[in-house]
Formats: structure tokens, C-alpha cells, sequence
């Protein structure tokens, strides 16, 4: 819901396809300078404190949207400043969340625990738009931001509820030392070099096809708000889809392959996405990138996992989480300056083509990711 307003509410008052883009830069460049000192506390202390301090700095910036929005003196700068701080908080908080998943399962349910994170993840982003949008229409941005704000204590309410089998110890070596420890896990490991790689450059081809869709609501399509929720819907309900796809595959033994040959036919969707000017072919061109999106991130996601050790799970993790988080905002910064000389759907339709060569490039020259 906080999504799809603040996106349209960053468009209304700037009408800037950059604003739109920078807004997403500053959401997410907090993670990628912050996430490595997130994993080394991750390791460190109890990874639910963690994620409460982010849960409450998260809920905080909810409501004092809706109270600047409420009082009528919200301007684009307070939106961007909050979606630093709301990065900022997830830099810390998304370390020690997805180093908790697979203390709660068997090794050989971690794929499909990912993939039921993912379900319920987008669950949310296809229940949330349609929310969303009925609120922002008849309600107005306020009801998004401050329902967003109290859905953050059904979250608190559930981490205080957990128990882990698994608390990380404290260590005697320095936040430095750790962090050379991950440092040289990854190296260590074949193949997990290349995956972070494939991480950064994933997302940051993929993501800009969903902060971008306000603009093809109402630049291409020349709509509203419904027409922004309805793109957005077909899109979460498209990754549910590729998230179940996912937990039927469960501990597939061909998990690279089906990264790389993903990341190739997605890059197709992309393309036909933004060449599309009928907004039914755009609704099931949407579907399917979300669906194969979905299928790219949470077998990547799996496929660390699985390579990781417990004991180094925070500090992996959050190298992974600074490549796949990191290339959210490169991405859209750069797909946001580039959309006033090109078009929006130009840009896309050129990341669309990059995301094909590299699956291809992975798949047929560098193997190493495929043979995993």
C-alpha cells in the first residue's frame, strides 16, 4: 500500500519520472552501503532485536506520513528523506531476517521455506495495491501510510511470538575481522561469487520494470491510480505464481540452470511489455515478468542459502542482500535519467534485452552459475 501511494504521491507532486527514480535510489542505497555491518550484528546478537528496532523505525516513518499528509504540508523532500530512513532500517533488519529462515527448517525445506516467504511476500503486493488503491481514491494517501503504519504491530506482535533453535554467539573477533571472515567464505566457495554477481545485475535490470509502472499507467496509458493498481495486481499475482512454481520444484538438483535460462526468456516478457500499447497483453505480459522475476530471486536466494553455513549465514547473507538490494537503485536512478530523452518504455525495453544476454551469457559462456 505505502509503495503504490508513495510512488503515485512522488509523481503527482513532481510529475518527474527522475523524482520517481531517485525516490527508489534513496529507498534502497541505505542497504547497499549499511547491509555488510547489518550481517557482521546479525551474527552477533539476537537477529529478533534486530528486526523489532527496524519493525518500530519502519512503523514510524508509516505515521509520520499520514500525519504530514493529514495536515496538508507533505512535500517531495520529507518523502525522500523517509524512504532513506525506512532503507536505512531494512540495511540492518534484512540481514538477520533472512538469516532466520532456515534456522526455523530442515536443510531440505529451504527452498520451499524461501518460496513461501516469497507466496506470502506477494500475497501482500497483490491484496496491498488493490487496498491501496480503493483507499487512495476514496480515502485519500493519508489511510495508505497510516494502515500501513498499524500493520507494522501485527509484525512486532509475531517476532516477539518466535523462537529460534538458533542464537548467534557473540565472538571475540572484531566487526572488521568478520566481516574479512565472510569476505572469504565467499571467495572460498565455488560459485557464490558469481551468484552475488548475477544478484546485482538481476535486479538491477528486473526491478525498474516495477517502479516504473506509474509511468506507463499515466504516460502510456494516459490513467489514473486503477490503472497503476491493476498493473501492479497482475504483477504480484504473477510473482505468487512463480513463487509456487518454485516450492513445487522443492531441492531441484538444477537450480543454476533454471536461474540462467529464467533470467533469458524474462528479458523476452520485458521487451513484449513495453512495446505493448493494449493494456490486456500488458496485463499478461506484466503477469509473466512478475511470475519469471520471482522464479530468478528466489531460486538465487535458495541456491545461497543452501551454500552457506549456519555460522556465516548473516554476514553471507548480507553481501547478498548489498548485490541484490544494491542494484534496485542503480537501476532505477539510471533508468529514471535516462526516461525524459528516451521514454520510459524504451529504457525498459533495452534493460529487457540486457537481462536476455545475460542469461545467455551465464548459460552458454560462464558456466560456472548453470552447473550448480
Amino acid at each position: 500500500m505505502q509503495k503504490l501511494t508513495q510512488s503515485w504521491l512522488v509523481l503527482q507532486l513532481s510529475g518527474s519520472p527522475f523524482l520517481l527514480g531517485l525516490d527508489a535510489f534513496l529507498g534502497e542505497i541505505p542497504v547497499f552501503l549499511f547491509s555488510l555491518v547489518g550481517g557482521v550484528i546479525a551474527d552477533r546478537v539476537d537477529r529478533r532485536h534486530v528486526l523489532l528496532a527496524s519493525q518500530f523505525v519502519q512503523m514510524s516513518c508509516a505515521f509520520l506520513l499520514t500525519a504530514l499528509i493529514a495536515f496538508k504540508v507533505v512535500a517531495v523532500w520529507q518523502i525522500l528523506t523517509l524512504s532513506c530512513v525506512v532503507g536505512f532500517a531494512q540495511a540492518f533488519g534484512g540481514p538477520a531476517y533472512q538469516a532466520l529462515i532456515p534456522a526455523l527448517v530442515k536443510p531440505g525445506h529451504v527452498s520451499n521455506a524461501i518460496a513461501m516467504n516469497s507466496i506470502q511476500f506477494n500475497m501482500a503486493r497483490v491484496i496491498g495495491p488493490v487496498l491501496g488503491g480503493l483507499a487512495l481514491t476514496q480515502l485519500g494517501a493519508a489511510w495508505c501510510f497510516g494502515l500501513n503504519g498499524l500493520s507494522f504491530v501485527a509484525v512486532i506482535i509475531s517476532i516477539f511470538s518466535l523462537h529460534t533453535r538458533f542464537v548467534p554467539s557473540g565472538g571475540d573477533s572484531s566487526m572488521l575481522d568478520s566481516m574479512r571472515q565472510g569476505f572469504g567464505f565467499i571467495r572460498g566457495k565455488p560459485g557464490m561469487v558469481a551468484l552475488i554477481l548475477l544478484a546485482f545485475l538481476a535486479t538491477m535490470l528486473g526491478i525498474p520494470l516495477m517502479v516504473f509502472l506509474p509511468v506507463f499507467a499515466k504516460d502510456v496509458f494516459r490513467q489514473g491510480p486503477t490503472i497503476y493498481t491493476l498493473l501492479l495486481a497482475f504483477s504480484g499475482a504473477g510473482s505468487i505464481a512463480g513463487a509456487l512454481s518454485v516450492a513445487a520444484m522443492g531441492n531441484h538438483p538444477h537450480k543454476g540452470r533454471v536461474i540462467v535460462v529464467t533470467m533469458a526468456v524474462l528479458g523476452l516478457f520485458m521487451v513484449g511489455f513495453s512495446l505493448s500499447r493494449w493494456l490486456p497483453m500488458s496485463c499478461v505480459l506484466v503477469f509473466m515478468s512478475g511470475a519469471l522475476t520471482i522464479v530468478v530471486f528466489a531460486t538465487l536466494s535458495s541456491l545461497v542459502q543452501l551454500l552457506t553455513r549456519d555460522q556465516m549465514r548473516g554476514r553471507v547473507m548480507s553481501v547478498y542482500n548489498v548485490a541484490f538490494r544494491g542494484g534496485m537503485p542503480m537501476g532505477s536512478l539510471l533508468a529514471g535519467a535516462l526516461a525524459p530523452a528516451l521514454t520510459a518504455p524504451v529504457v525498459l525495453a533495452g534493460y529487457g534485452v540486457l537481462m536476455s544476454l545475460l542469461g545467455l551469457y551465464f548459460l552458454v559462456v560462464q558456466r560456472e552459475v548453470a552447473a550448480l
